[in-house]
């Protein structure tokens, strides 16, 4: 599925099953939670952190694709074409960071 296929799938879902979206300030929110949901399963599956009984069932994948599910609808409500978006932002990194990494002794 291409980008903008899955902002159109999003937005397809939202206005035939879900109503109508969230408020953008709620939607931020709701992307804050599952980055957390996210960030606590990284922290068990590959920190020191140790799994909980409620955490040992949950896909890492899936709660990648909630934050992206939630990052989406926050584009759609916005106008924010985000294959345009990530392309600025990666000829953006091409400028400014072309040569940071490989020059960086720390990544060596």
């Amino acid at each position: 599925m291409t980008i903008p296929e899955a902002q159109s799938t999003v937005d397809q879902w939202i206005k035939t099953k879900g109503v109508r979206y969230f408020s953008e300030l709620t939607n931020m929110a709701i992307l804050t939670e599952e980055v957390g949901e996210l960030a606590r399963l990284m922290a068990r599956t590959y920190g020191e952190q140790s799994f909980k009984e409620t955490d040992k069932n949950r896909d890492i994948g899936d709660e990648m694709a909630d934050v992206l599910w939630v990052l989406i609808c926050l584009a759609n409500q916005t106008g924010v074409d985000l294959d345009e978006a990530f392309r600025k932002n990666i000829a953006k990194k091409d400028t400014r960071d072309g040569d940071r990494h490989t020059n960086n002794p720390k990544l060596k």
